[in-house]
Order: structure tokens, then C-alpha cells, then sequence
């Protein structure tokens, strides 16, 4: 039975990457700050109380996964707090930059033990990050912290090739869920679809490419 390991697992897509996976066989860990209904009513292992940016919860949880046991590891939590240049507010800057950027890498750092040949990383990021396609303007630490995460998608794309373990970047789409107020335009399962459909494909040669879940190759 090959295992995933899930951040920010209680709802919205991470919960639909719970449900997706446990389909397709998976044994799935689920890390999230609290449980939710509807993840308590899926067949997988619960861990709550996790917040991807304390270092000690990372390295207890890390200590405790068996080497080259993990065949997915997606970094899906995330925060989105509005600042502008009429609402600068550095303190909401630095914490989306800890939790969106440094948080999934330290996570994947501390369990590289855990992976193998054949694994893959998928960071959820967005094409908020992508400067090229920036029109709007604002939103400065969410789409900074993006930014960085695309940057760190890239660098570890680079690093973890010679142990064979891939990486995918990846933007979920305009998806109705809580951080978007369910504006969005498509639904979790058919982003998760798509994600699965961009992980499914990925290959070392394809590793640190920036894809939207419905196979657009995006611009940095």
C-alpha cells in the first residue's frame, strides 16, 4: 500500500486530497491543526495540533516516519491575509512568508529520511506567485510568499534529482474553498483531479515545472 503524507488535510483540498488517495489505495496521514466531520468519516491516520511552522512538532512527527516509507508528501497548508499598499501590515507579510514558503520546506527537509527513488513532493502553490503574470497588483505577502515557494519548488527539483525523487509546482486553480470566501470557479474535486492528473505525469524530466491543475505550463 503505498503512503501520503497530507499538511493542511481538514478541509477544502487537502481534504479532497484525503478522499482522492484513500480511493486510489493509499494509506494517507493527514496533518492539520484541528480535524474537521468530514475528515474524521475518511479511512486515514489523523494528526492534529500540527502547525507546519513549529520545528519541534516537525522534527517529533519526522522522527517518527520510517525511512523511505513516504511515496507522496504534499505541502498543502497555507494562509491568505490581505495587505496593500493603503493596509501594509508586515507582521501578516512575515507570517504568510513562514507559513506558505519556509514551513513546506522544512517540512520536506526534515523528511527526506522518509523518501526514496520514485517519491514525489507536490508544493500547492499559486499563480499568484508567478511575477510574470502579475496584472493586478497587491496582495503583497501572499503572492511573495508564493514567489518564494516557487523558488524553493525549484531549487529542490535541482537537489533531489540524483536521489530520484520529483517535484511538482503546482497551482490548484480558482477553487471554491474557505480561504477563497467560495468564490472560486471550480470545485476541490475537480482541482484535485487535475493536481492528481499534473503528479500522476511527473517524471524526473518534468520535475520543477510550474503547472496550473489543468495542464497549462505557468510563467514564473
Amino acid at each position: 500500500m503505498p503512503n501520503a503524507i497530507i499538511t493542511g488535510a481538514n478541509r477544502g483540498i487537502g481534504l479532497e486530497f484525503c478522499r482522492a488517495l484513500t480511493e486510489r489505495g493509499y494509506h494517507v496521514t493527514a496533518l492539520c491543526r484541528q480535524s474537521s466531520e468530514a475528515l474524521e468519516g475518511l479511512p486515514v491516520e489523523v494528526h492534529t495540533n500540527f502547525d507546519v511552522t513549529d520545528t519541534d512538532a516537525i522534527q517529533t512527527f519526522a522522527s517518527n516516519v520510517a525511512p523511505g516509507s513516504i511515496d507522496l508528501l504534499i505541502n498543502n497548508a497555507a494562509i491568505m491575509q490581505s495587505v496593500s499598499l493603503d493596509h501594509m501590515d508586515l507582521d501578516a507579510v512575515r507570517r504568510q512568508l513562514e507559513v506558505n514558503a519556509i514551513a513546506p520546506l522544512q517540512i520536506t527537509h526534515a523528511l527526506i529520511p522518509a523518501l526514496k527513488k520514485g517519491s514525489k513532493i507536490a508544493l500547492i502553490t499559486s499563480r499568484m506567485g508567478s511575477i510574470a503574470d502579475n496584472d493586478s497588483g497587491g496582495s503583497y505577502g501572499y503572492r511573495m510568499s508564493k514567489a518564494a515557494l516557487n523558488a524553493a519548488g525549484a531549487s529542490l527539483a535541482k537537489d533531489l534529482r540524483p536521489l530520484g525523487i520529483t517535484v511538482a509546482i503546482l497551482h490548484p486553480g480558482y477553487v471554491k474553498t474557505d480561504m477563497t470566501g467560495y468564490s472560486g470557479i471550480i470545485d476541490p474535486q475537480e482541482s484535485v483531479t487535475g493536481l492528481l492528473e499534473r503528479i500522476d505525469e511527473l517524471t524526473l524530466k518534468s520535475s520543477g515545472t510550474f503547472w496550473h491543475s489543468n495542464g497549462e505550463v505557468l510563467p514564473w
